[in-house]
């Protein structure tokens, strides 16, 4: 087959040049809660839209790095902080990021047309061996796809790819994916596993929603020394990785807000004022950029007096208001969170 007709065979194999990727934050770009080294905990630690979980007799950490591959500025580093050399059958320590269900209708799961599906990404750790990733349906009937992959040298960035191919499971009723705001795909970077979880069949869609990995599965936990680097995160329709889609960080940083957003930056120097009604009673009203997925749960994290400050009962994925039954002149440090 001549480049022309390769590159024509590519591009009619998917479904848009742009706006192709659906992870959001594959460059790691945005991490508007802090880019410093922070615990994981089955939490949302540092980088937006990427979930550090963690159950072991151990610890790592999360935290946006500048150690990349050529054409990023940025990354995910987790390291170890408390080794666990001996894991038990049900601990484990993960990475994910949740895809919202509406953002995944045209894969037509649970049809016929079902599409396949490319995940590609840059990795890099000190520790080599096999690992895996897991793909989590979880509605209708929950089936999980494994897959293993290998980093082959320390301390060196090697690109991924790992193409998912929908079975006669997925095709059937039970694969289809609810047209909603809740959670369609959960994408795990597994780095550790006890026995509960390492029955599965390599390439393979499963009903048990146990088998998230092989038993070739590495304890990444195993040693304070181990780190491990994620970025340039992409899935994809077809059945071959493309370049990564780089987008703007004003659209990424769009998307993130979707889920989870910051009013106050580091120094706490933006401060939003209110309106006072009577002598002891005010809102303040934050603006949202976007419409988030749903009705947040707002933090105060910063305010001029310290006792007072409640949310407001209406709160909406639109609009925020905070009530001061205590006024106080302004808040200069919230958040809300919609995530998935």
């Amino acid at each position: 087959m001549s480049k022309a007709a390769e590159l024509a065979a590519l591009i009619g194999s998917q479904s848009s040049l742009s706006n192709r990727n659906l992870i959001i934050n594959g460059a790691m770009q945005v991490a508007q809660r802090g880019t410093s080294a922070v615990a994981a905990a089955a939490n949302y630690p540092s980088i937006d839209r990427f979930k550090a979980w963690e159950n072991t007799d151990g610890a790592y950490t999360v935290e946006q790095s500048t150690t990349v591959p050529a054409g990023f500025t940025t990354s995910l580093k987790a390291q170890v902080t408390t080794a666990d050399t001996s894991l038990a059958a049900a601990q484990y320590a993960q990475l994910s990021q949740q895809i919202e269900a509406q953002n995944l209708q045209s894969l037509v799961y649970g049809t016929n047309d079902a599409k396949t599906v490319t995940l590609s990404f840059y990795v890099r750790s000190n520790k080599t061996g096999s690992y895996s990733i897991t793909i989590y349906k979880d509605d209708a009937t929950s089936y999980l796809f494994n897959k293993s992959y290998t980093i082959d040298s320390a301390d060196t960035w090697e690109r991924k790819s790992i193409t998912i191919t929908p079975d006669s499971n997925i095709k059937a009723s039970g694969g289809a994916i609810a047209n909603d705001n809740g959670i369609g795909f959960y994408v795990f970077w597994n780095l550790a596993a006890g026995t509960n979880f390492d029955d599965a069949t390599d390439n393979t869609w499963s009903s048990n929603t146990s088998h998230y990995n092989t038993s070739s599965q590495v304890n990444w936990m195993d040693s304070t020394s181990n780190n491990f680097y994620l970025t340039g995160v992409q899935l994809e329709v077809g059945e071959q990785a493309t370049a990564f889609e780089h987008r703007s960080i004003g659209d990424e940083l769009r998307r993130c807000q979707r889920y989870f957003m910051a009013f106050s930056d580091v120094s706490g120097n933006n401060r939003y004022f209110g309106n006072r009604y009577s002598t002891s009673n005010g809102f303040v009203n934050l603006a949202l950029p976007v419409t988030m997925r749903a009705t947040p749960t707002v933090a105060i994290t910063d305010q001029q007096t310290t006792t007072g400050l409640d949310i407001a009962s209406y709160n909406s994925a639109d609009r925020l208001a905070l009530y001061m039954t205590s006024v106080a002149p302004y808040v200069s440090g919230a958040t809300a969170n919609a995530e998935l």
